[in-house]
């Protein structure tokens, strides 16, 4: 994959970078939205392909882009289709700080030093291509605006603004309540976009968390007592994910 064409989790976080305090909008969320962005590029490259709401990987030749390669090895290890919810909520360790370091190599953002209580080291970044962030940021509002369907990978890019909560950050206030409508409408145009988007709002809402309802058993008086062999155990709640950062981003 030629690096003259930016991914989708870069574009996600360029949009989510706030250019006032050079912090990310929603960084708890973001994180999720970064692993769901993975798998719509991963599909916009043809590795893989949404299988009910499991992700298969098809083709598993490498992108030549690092982070997605590792991402696309992960998946393969699985050898069989996983839920596209368990593979987002999955740790992903520093995953943001990740793409902010490559936006830093590539002169798109440039890390401001600081200190939170005039204690803590902290690192602002701040967008120095903002013609890249316009651009960006303007093939959303020309999707919401307009009501023609856009391409796939900005119809991916509008499913997981809504998803991650940008939409307030994108378009705040009351001013801004039709547009931020229009860009969850947005999440219809793109199959694998709003699985993925999907995805990540039920990691949120604990969708993946929750434990699977014993079915009724017949036959037996209530009350305590072994478990059936053929009722199916308790899911295991998925745990939140935190970037490991070398450098402390500040929120």
């Amino acid at each position: 994959m030629g690096r003259s064409r930016r991914t989708l989790p870069e574009e996600l976080l360029l949009l989510a970078l706030d250019p006032t305090t050079g912090t990310t909008a929603q960084p708890q969320s973001l994180d999720l939205g970064l692993a769901g962005a993975q798998l719509v590029e991963l599909a916009l490259a043809g590795r893989i392909a949404p299988d009910g709401d499991r992700i298969a990987v098809v083709v598993p030749r490498p992108t030549g882009d690092p982070t997605l390669d590792c991402a696309l090895e992960l998946l393969r290890r699985r050898g069989a289709p996983v839920r596209a919810v368990h593979w987002i909520g999955g740790p992903r360790l520093g995953l943001r700080q990740t793409y902010l370091s490559h936006l830093e190599r590539c002169g798109m953002v440039a890390a401001v030093p600081g200190q939170m209580c005039g204690v803590l080291p902290t690192t602002r970044y701040q967008a120095t291509e903002t013609a890249i962030s316009r651009e960006i940021r303007g093939r959303l509002d020309s999707a919401i605006r307009t009501g023609v369907p856009p391409d796939p990978r900005t119809a991916a890019l509008a499913a997981l603004a809504h998803a991650v909560g940008l939409g307030k950050h994108l378009y705040p206030g009351n001013e801004g309540r039709s547009s931020r409508s229009r860009l969850r409408d947005l999440i219809r145009h793109d199959p694998m976009g709003g699985l993925v988007a999907h995805a990540v709002m039920d990691v949120q809402n604990g969708a993946a968390a929750q434990p699977r309802r014993a079915p009724a058993v017949t036959g037996r008086p209530a009350g305590p007592g072994p478990r059936s062999a053929a009722e199916p155990a308790h899911g295991v709640p998925m745990q939140p994910r935190h970037g490991s950062m070398a450098r402390a981003v500040a929120h």
